[in-house]
This record gives structure tokens, sequence and C-alpha cells, in this order.
């Protein structure tokens, strides 16, 4: 019996010279505003801006995303984080 999992798929807004703001980040990366707050204070998280708000760009979330490499195992991934 395969019964299908419903699936809810958010929009994410972005403005037209792509940035968005965190609510919208926070969509497209799957982390919460908090995670990203806490990355931002950190240095660990995509590069923002700062204009009023707090914005980032599409291609540099993108770009952290894939720079911070897919991990095949948790071991893998401990060993990074240290």
């Amino acid at each position: 019996m395969n019964a299908a999992i419903p699936h809810k798929t958010k929009e994410v807004v972005l403005f037209p010279d792509g940035r968005m703001d965190t609510c919208n980040a926070a969509t497209y990366t799957g982390f919460a505003e908090k995670t990203l707050a806490m990355l931002r204070c950190n240095g660990n998280g995509p590069k923002f801006i700062k204009r009023g708000r707090i914005f980032y760009f599409q291609a540099d979330i993108d770009d952290w995303m894939n720079a911070n490499g897919r991990m095949t195992s948790t071991a893998q991934a401990k060993h990074a984080a240290v």
C-alpha cells in the first residue's frame, strides 16, 4: 500500500533584484528565521545585507548551501562541525 503524503509548497517571494527578506530566506533554505539569525551572529551563514532590515540574495544562499557540501553520514557531519 503506497499512501500519498500531503505536500504543502510555500511560495518564496523575491524582489526584482533577487533579494529576499528573512522570512522568505527561511522558507527557501528550510531553516527557521531564528536559525538564520544565529548563523548571522556567528558568521557561519550566507552573505546578507542590512538596509534597515536583513536581506539575502538567492545566489548567495545557493553558493553558501553548495559550499557547505553534502554529507554521506552523520559522523561526517559531526567531524565537519568541529
